[in-house]
């Protein structure tokens, strides 16, 4: 597994690339429903789109596409791998 000095966040990967998520650090009621939604650790997450303002973007994870904000997306830690 991949250092934890290496790990970045979600919201830096870039359009049309793959994310594993490694660690999820957000909090309380939402961190239930990512994790609900699928974003848990050991999950590809594929970055789809950005807003015309750039947040929030849309993540296809476990076949469903879901919309973050920057401030959840920040959280969500891990490595972008090959497609």
């Amino acid at each position: 597994m991949t250092d934890q000095n290496q790990m970045t966040n979600l919201y830096l990967a870039q359009i049309a690339q793959k994310f594993l998520i490694q660690k999820v650090g957000i909090k309380g009621d939402i961190k239930r429903r990512l994790l609900d939604l699928g974003f848990v650790p050991g999950s590809v997450v594929e970055v789809l789109k950005a807003s015309p303002l750039g947040d929030p973007i849309s993540y296809r994870v476990a076949g469903t596409v879901i919309a973050l904000r920057k401030e959840e997306s920040q959280l969500l830690f891990g490595e972008v791998i090959e497609s």
